[in-house]
């Protein structure tokens, strides 16, 4: 395994975060942001919200239940896409290989600094609190999926550093849960093999969890010793746009999908009218993952402003599950490149 050094910053709980620097009497207070409209979705919920169980993807109906006192505000993704590009420049100050993952998260390659990521991210964090008031996590590795791990440490406003030689001991006693793509009836079906712990699972080989898992057993076989090859990478063309949500609790039927449909629309489409406004739209896709981890996806060339289509294509994807539950849901659009739309004019 190749050694980096990488970070990853995640902005503690952004969109609320702004709005209570915005309104400073809001601090102390149980706020949520989206929901508020009948089948409106809670985009972000502060600490204070989370305690009562109220979180991101969960209908503001269902919030309000949790926590009557809960102050819904309407989004402002502007402010929002304002806020997130005056921390990326802040970034740019240390490296140029930034990979956004949203408006507030982000990896950072640091290789050139060597040893010193704890020191580099304080001073990332110091300058993002002082320039907008906002605090940020971070998690210092020598991958990506450890720094994500590691940015969910020392939460909220503080760092956690792994070092290289420190990988084996962190990830015997680290819960699979943590690993990426690990959700609840993973957790089962690893619970059921006597794996509790990422040392627990380093006793299957290979071959074993590749019978279980197919090629997700191979994945699992390289994470759960903490190894990544992915690098950070950045000044990418984008070729699609997509929004996706992970549930606590596995979704029964396409009709509980709908008020979610429409949020994370709205949330591609200002993502199109923001930075993608040169771009065209060749088609719009749906992605399930069902509970046993097997996924499809549905695809047509059609328009965004065509709303119903995503509809259409979430029942035709649902179809396929044959009486599956979903634990993930996700929609997108992909895009023409330039030479595409190019060959388009032409005709």
């Amino acid at each position: 395994m190749t050694m980096r050094l990488c970070i990853h910053i995640d902005m503690d709980c952004f969109y609320a975060a702004i709005e209570e620097r915005e309104n400073p009497s809001l601090k102390g207070k149980p706020v949520a942001v989206g929901g508020a409209s009948r089948r409106g979705v809670i985009c972000a919920a502060n600490y204070e919200a989370r305690k009562f169980g109220c979180h991101s993807a969960m209908p503001g109906f269902k919030a309000l239940q949790l926590c009557p006192q809960l102050i819904m505000l309407p989004v402002r993704f502007d402010l929002y896409r304002s806020e997130s590009a005056r921390i990326r420049a802040i970034m740019g100050r240390f490296t140029d290989k930034v990979e956004p993952l949203s408006l507030d998260e982000a990896y950072l390659d640091l290789s050139h600094w060597s040893s010193e990521g704890g020191a580099i991210a304080r001073e990332i964090r110091a300058q993002i609190l002082e320039e907008t008031g906002l605090t940020a996590s971070a998690g210092i590795a020598p991958n990506k999926m450890l720094a994500k791990i590691a940015s969910d440490w020392e939460k909220p406003n503080g760092q956690f550093e792994i070092m290289p030689e420190e990988i084996d001991d962190f990830m015997r006693d680290l819960p699979v849960s943590k690993l990426w793509g690990v959700g609840k009836r993973m957790q089962e079906k690893l619970g059921n093999m006597g794996v509790k712990t990422c040392g627990d699972l380093q006793h299957w080989d290979k071959l074993e969890l590749t019978r279980r898992f197919g090629k997700w057993g191979m994945e699992l076989y390289d994470l759960c010793r903490g190894q990544d090859g992915r690098v950070v990478k950045s000044h990418r063309r984008r070729k699609s746009i997509s929004k996706e949500r992970t549930f606590q609790e596995n979704v029964k039927s396409p009709s509980e999908l709908l008020p979610l449909l429409g949020s994370l629309q709205d949330e591609i489409e200002e993502s199109l009218l923001g930075k993608f406004r040169d771009r065209k739209i060749r088609s719009l896709v749906i992605k399930l993952k069902f509970a046993d981890f097997t996924r499809t996806s549905a695809e047509r060339a059609s328009t965004i402003q065509d709303r119903s289509v995503y509809e259409e294509l979430l029942h035709e994807a649902w179809a396929r599950g044959e009486g599956k539950t979903v634990r993930l849901f996700g929609l997108g659009v992909r895009l023409q490149d330039e030479k595409e739309s190019e060959q388009m004019e032409m005709f």
